[in-house]
């Protein structure tokens, strides 16, 4: 007989289901979903559910009327066990025949026990003497050693949380950098690895709970920084647990379709998990001009601290009237508000080189919640502006606009990972072109994406500039063909009426063909995720310099001229 069983997750901190560690079954309850309306009520009767109404197979109704059953199962073997009473969180998947139940743990052993439980009495279905059965395995989850407690770290020092779609390493690191303008000895994790105090102590994806506990391990530390991303808190929830400041930078689609997130609000629902771990005395720093992300505060036990690029926002003025905090843009400054004081100018967005003279309104915002965040804190107010005026693109922030001049026209790397961070790419190519030069993009995406995400890249990348390529990124096609990848591309930009669009095996090699093209005044980006070294590299050997923030500034205002 096949199993209920697709997966049991152990997740060891705070996740999309409770703030704590929680079991996460994935079910394949076929045998309730496809049953004949009466062999499903009887198995209901038999758990000793109450009246019930199992609806059409294969129905939404009948998912529902499952996710009583199971909500039921678990509630009646934790009884057995002596459990008393258990949080049960039971969720729908896009496919009708599976689900997802949840419940905390303090004792690993005795957890997955009842996981295993749960399945025996669920693949039970159409058995007799499901009572019997129910206090067998209860029986046995009582008398399961206990095992270990959670691995969730308490934090002694301060911890800022920050997740988001775009601009979560942006703004992380800029926390980071803020912190030592302050004196601290800071530790920040991250997708590119775990840093302390600016030197890279370990390489490799660190957005999950294992970053957070390299952070918090390293000897001195008095500030850690940690990026959440949504894979972690899916595959094994976040490793602290709380934390001082929360900051969520924005929710735009991305990697949909995986783990069980289907839309952009389930998304959301991911990422507000930090949010709600806050501690009441500290912050959570939510966008305001973000309508997910600005309802993340309602669930957060924090007061809030929004920010806006507008002033005049409503997000703004409903925060301050809830007795919160704002910052904004007040007369090109950035400026914190308050209802008990006068607003708090801080420093001229143009003197932000990571805003490249304010004309990347994406690099505005991360300025605005890094500011927030470092104040929510209680670090000084000088050592916000050191830290602001000082954070440079290409030296604190590798892989994310970081711009070159080379033999008359300029070169910028940087991750734009998705839809939101190829539309913050373009603001910036078309912001630094000269009248006259022209716009080469290499266009790349890792294997996982959606079909409908790759080629609405390959559309926007096309229709926005005079020359594109793909340079596939071959550490992350994560199974997929690259042939399969490419023809999505030029699906989307045959969309747009682009026709000629070249395929390199790497994001280097794709670079170096369109470098080849440029002249004098061109702005040539690439979309890297896996060269970001061996381009940096490669365009020095080429005699390129790297733009200083006088630089960047003069190329933004001789293309406004």
């Amino acid at each position: 007989m096949a199993t209920s069983l697709v997966e049991l997750r152990v997740l060891d901190g705070a996740n999309l289901y409770f703030s704590r560690a929680a079991i996460k079954l994935t079910l394949d309850v076929s045998a309730i979903a496809d049953a004949p309306a009466p062999a499903a009520k009887a198995y209901a009767q038999a758990i000793g559910l109450g009246a019930t109404r199992p609806g059409r197979i294969g129905s939404g109704f009948r998912q529902r009327f499952a996710i009583r059953v199971v909500g039921h199962v678990v509630r009646r073997i934790a009884r057995e066990a002596g459990i008393g009473r258990i949080g049960v969180r039971v969720r729908p998947e896009a496919d009708v025949r599976r689900l997802v139940v949840a419940f905390p743990w303090a004792h690993e052993g005795r957890a997955r026990a009842l996981g295993t439980a749960i399945v025996e009495v669920l693949d039970a279905f159409g058995a007799d003497d499901l009572t019997d059965l129910i206090t067998a395995v209860g029986e046995r989850v009582r008398d399961e050693p206990p095992g270990n407690p959670p691995p969730t770290l308490r934090p002694k020092v301060p911890v800022v949380a920050v997740t988001g779609t775009n601009g979560k390493t942006t703004t992380s690191r800029m926390i980071a950098h803020i912190g030592r303008a302050a004196g601290l000895h800071v530790g920040w994790s991250s997708t590119d690895g775990v840093y302390f105090d600016g030197e890279l102590v370990k390489y490799g994806d660190f957005s999950g709970p294992s970053g957070a506990g390299q952070v918090l391990s390293q000897p001195g530390i008095q500030l850690a920084v940690t990026e959440t991303a949504r894979g972690g808190i899916l595959r094994r929830g976040i490793g602290v647990a709380y934390n001082d400041v929360s900051v969520v930078t924005n929710v735009t689609a991305d990697h949909l379709g995986l783990g069980g997130i289907d839309t952009v609000d389930q998304l959301a629902e991911v990422k507000a998990v930090i949010t709600q771990i806050t501690r009441p005395r500290g912050w959570c720093v939510v966008n305001g001009d973000d309508p997910r992300t600005f309802a993340m505060r309602l669930g957060s036990p924090a007061k809030c601290w929004v920010f806006s690029r507008d002033p005049d926002s409503p997000s703004i003025r409903t925060v301050l009237d809830e007795g919160g905090r704002a910052t904004t843009v007040l007369d090109g400054f950035v400026t914190v508000l308050d209802n008990a004081r006068d607003p708090e100018p801080l420093l001229k967005v143009v003197d932000v080189p990571m805003t490249l003279s304010g004309l990347s309104h994406y690099n505005v915002e991360n300025t605005l919640a890094a500011a927030s965040a470092a104040l929510g804190l209680g670090l000084p107010r000088a050592a916000v502006i050191e830290g602001l005026s000082t954070f440079a693109p290409n030296e604190n922030n590798p892989g994310r606009m970081n711009m070159y001049s080379l033999r008359g026209f300029t070169v910028v790397i940087d991750l734009a990972h998705n839809e939101a961070g190829l539309e913050a790419l373009l603001e910036i190519m078309n912001g630094v072109r000269p009248e006259g030069g022209r716009l080469m993009l290499a266009l790349g995406s890792p294997g996982d994406r959606a079909d409908d995400m790759v080629a609405a890249l390959g559309a926007m990348g096309a229709r926005a500039t005079d020359r594109v390529a793909i340079g596939h990124k071959s550490d992350y096609l994560r199974g997929r063909p690259p042939e399969e990848l490419e023809a999505v591309f030029r699906e989307g930009a045959a969309s747009v009426g682009v026709t000629d669009v070249p395929a390199f095996p790497t994001e280097l090699a794709a670079a170096q063909a369109l470098v080849a093209e440029a002249r004098p005044g061109d702005v040539v980006a690439v979309m890297s995720l896996q060269h970001r070294a061996s381009l940096d590299d490669w365009l020095r050997s080429e005699g390129a310099t790297v733009d200083t923030p006088e630089t960047l500034k003069s190329k933004v205002e001789r293309a406004q001229r």
